[in-house]
């Protein structure tokens, strides 16, 4: 009943969030936040039987004839998701009533953030496939919605990002379709318990391709990176809700849940650790040579999540609960960066690292939040983000996708984390170190500036205190992988080979940030990021092969309709005939009034075709229907007539 309420409290704020809007502007935004720590305090009363080991549900029979119901789910697993799309939903809405000015449309904003928030909670408690895959359609549709938001120029990256992430959601609804033909049910209980049934038939490796694809889709992994960083027009609140902590995070959260199926696999395996490290890589490589300082936080995300995915590809104990651990320390810091940036673009006019420096003598305050998140990023000692960091370089020296795949995934992972460190301390440096530019700027509000202060306070009390997470990891680990034994987190490992490669990671990203100027000039010589533009060419390629197809149709007559169908059907009968080893010996004999009735059926045909009209094609095609039901009559099947 707690998972209904939970559902159902989201529904009601989404349709409350207009009339809060009409009654209290922009200021709706702080009751919005309210009513999601609400949600989570509800949520949270089922913690201790979670905690314990139990599973609370709820479920109705929906579909039954396909296996499918309406159920829902709170095991460990979905526990941790709901706090990061509650807990970092309830920091964003506290942050838009400074963020958004006076003239924005605020009911709309709020119902669509809402409504995101309703729909990432229904996703992660999804019980059943079929309900997973309707909530992550609906996550995608008012992600298209709330970046199409901005007007004109947020129109192409709407269009892109729905494109790309319903394509995803396409190969989701296939492998649906195949677990239920092969398992005859898609409750996701039953389907992770089937894992041999699911993975001993060729079906079930094309499930795991389908489900890869919804996967890469969602989470911005290469090939398909492209449409996040176009994404960043929308205002900062959507960018740091969805494109940071929530909507990005539900394909992590899919190839989590079905690791307890596909873990160990070598295509499932290499294909995650390879095409994860890679994106790793190319997104730390675009976000160093950014200056503006969204975009540079929107190629982070696009690395930290290839990071995640080739760290679920590894498949080890270690690899996994280092991947869940990181998967909560990335949606902290990065939601965090994300607000702080927007605070620095309302303040100062621009984003611009080129054009802002200095900040810390006229805003210290946000210099100081904004370095204990970019440290996080970096994975820098104490913070939260150096304990991940840390775990993800020891899951990563445990990879055995092949030989000597430890030491290969640790090199490019430390590569792509020297990386992160450069980029993070440029953001630091390029935005707070330096000549002040614009002496007259000064601290915003502590309303603005609280949300992102609060998820910079839990970054660095996490880091020392990581301890208090152990239980939520540990329980969520049961649900990636029921039959490892979780590590404990803790700050302090003593002496060991991760440490070691933390090490090497800040002093390869300090001397890449020390010797900046030849690093950019040797980045500007690397191909740029074309992926948004061969998608459009691709869009515009397509869009030209159907006017091409469709172009015989825009005639008066309306003959070219049907020429095409019938000369297909007569070579698909040409072909069937002619593949046919023999016909049958007899066919019944046809009557007289058979004939009659195909000689009408015939000239009414005719008539369809060559008609000029309209109404005459619709008349002479009444009249078939009239005939072929007259046909059935006369043959004795009045029930096929009617």
């Amino acid at each position: 009943m707690v998972l209904v309420l939970a559902l159902a409290g989201m529904a009601g704020l989404a349709v409350l969030a207009p009339m809060l809007a009409r009654l209290l502007g922009r200021d709706a935004g702080y009751v919005l936040a309210a009513g999601f720590v609400a949600v989570a305090v509800l949520l949270g009363t089922a913690g201790p039987e979670v905690l314990a080991g139990e599973t609370a549900t709820a479920s109705w029979p929906w579909l039954p004839r396909f296996g499918a119901s309406l159920t829902l789910r709170l095991d460990g697993l979905a526990a941790l998701f709901c706090v990061l799309v509650l807990g970092v939903g309830a920091l964003i809405l506290g942050y838009c009533p400074r963020y958004l000015k006076p003239e924005h449309r605020h009911g709309s904003i709020y119902f669509q953030l809402v409504a995101f928030g309703g729909g990432m909670l229904g996703l992660v408690l999804a019980g059943d496939l079929v309900l997973l895959y309707v909530f992550w359609e609906l996550t995608s549709v008012l992600s298209f919605f709330l970046i199409g938001s901005v007007g004109a120029r947020g129109n192409a990256p709407a269009i892109r990002a729905l494109l790309v992430t319903t394509m995803g959601g396409l190969a989701l609804l296939t492998a649906i379709v195949l677990v239920a033909v092969r398992l005859g049910t898609t409750d996701l209980a039953e389907v992770l318990t089937a894992r041999d049934q699911l993975v001993a038939t060729p079906l079930g490796d094309t499930v795991a391709a389908l489900i890869i694809v919804a996967a890469f889709t969602k989470s911005a992994q290469a090939p398909f990176s492209f449409w996040l960083p176009g994404a960043m027009v929308a205002i900062t609140p959507v960018s740091a809700y969805l494109h940071a902590a929530t909507m990005v995070k539900a394909g992590i959260y899919l190839l989590l849940r079905f690791t307890t199926v596909y873990a160990g696999r070598p295509g499932w395996s290499l294909t995650l650790l390879a095409v994860g490290l890679v994106t790793a890589i190319l997104g730390a490589l675009r976000a160093l040579r950014e200056h503006d300082l969204k975009s540079l936080l929107a190629y982070s995300t696009v690395s930290q999540l290839g990071l995640l995915v080739a760290a679920i590809g590894v498949g080890t104990t270690v690899a996994l609960a280092a991947a869940v651990l990181h998967t909560f320390a990335h949606a902290l810091f990065k939601a965090t960066l994300f607000m702080l940036v927007g605070i620095i673009d309302r303040e100062a006019g621009s984003r611009d690292i080129r054009q802002i420096s200095g900040l810390r003598r006229v805003m210290p305050v946000t210099a100081t939040l904004t370095g204990v998140a970019g440290l996080s990023l970096a994975g820098v000692a104490p913070l939260i983000g150096f304990v991940s960091k840390e775990s993800l370089f020891q899951g990563f020296a445990s990879a055995r996708v092949f030989p000597g795949a430890g030491a290969v995934a640790a090199a490019l992972a430390v590569a792509a984390s020297a990386l992160t460190f450069a980029y993070g301390v440029r953001l630091l440096y390029g935005a707070f170190a330096g000549p002040t530019m614009q002496r007259t700027l000064y601290e915003p509000s502590w309303l603005f500036l609280a949300p992102a202060g609060i998820a910079a306070l839990a970054s660095a009390v996490l880091g020392p205190g990581v301890v208090v997470l152990n239980p939520l990891m540990h329980r969520a680990m049961r649900d990636v992988e029921p039959w490892g034994t979780p590590p404990s987190f803790k700050l302090w490992h003593g002496f060991s080979p991760e440490l070691v490669l933390s090490g090497v990671t800040i002093a390869l990203g300090s001397v890449l940030f020390l010797t900046r100027g030849r690093v950019d000039r040797i980045l500007r010589r690397l191909p740029e990021d074309r992926g948004a533009e061969r998608f459009a060419a691709f869009s515009a390629a397509l869009i030209r092969l159907g006017a091409a197809v469709g172009r015989p149709d825009h005639r008066r007559l309306t003959w070219p309709y049907l020429a095409r169908p019938v000369v297909g059907l007569v070579l698909l009968a040409g072909a069937g005939l002619g593949a046919a080893t023999g016909l049958p010996g007899a066919y019944p004999s046809a009557r007289p009034l058979d004939w009659g009735v195909v000689v009408l059926l015939v000239a009414a045909v005719t008539a369809v075709v060559l008609m000029r009209t309209t109404l005459g094609s619709v008349a002479a095609l009444g009249s078939v229907g009239l005939l072929v039901t007259t046909w059935f009559i006369t043959a004795g099947a009045p029930d096929v007539a009617l």
